[in-house]
């Protein structure tokens, strides 16, 4: 067997974690003369984003990105387009189809008028 160069042992090491995942727990106490005064247990979740989403994790945040990135290729993304021969921005107000989505986009809109003013 012959041996291996380090970056083809690291990048074996990271297609491990991205397919498999690592979870890292930690507890941490901070005393003072044997006095505990801050506890702190965190856990971490290293792994790519299908494995994430196979278990659970993330799930609501993948669902808002791809439904905000299908929005996009339906509509195409107006806010950033300049129309030709002119200096305003195009201003199509777009719709959201999540629940109570149209509540946040009355307040929002209310708003904007109230800096108007």
């Amino acid at each position: 067997m012959m041996p291996r160069k380090d970056d083809e042992v690291l990048v074996d090491l990271l297609d491990v974690i991205l397919r498999d995942g690592v979870v890292l727990r930690v507890d941490v106490i901070v005393s003072v003369a044997d006095i505990p005064l801050v506890g702190l247990k965190l856990t971490a979740v290293l792994a790519g984003m299908d494995t994430m989403t196979e278990y659970g994790l993330f799930e609501k945040w993948d669902a808002e990105r791809r439904r905000s990135a299908l929005t996009r290729r339906q509509y195409g993304d107006s806010r950033n387009r300049v129309s030709a021969g002119s200096n305003e921005t195009n201003t199509t107000p777009r719709t959201d189809t999540t629940p109570g989505a149209n509540d946040r986009n009355a307040s929002s809109e209310s708003d904007e008028r109230n800096e108007k003013r």
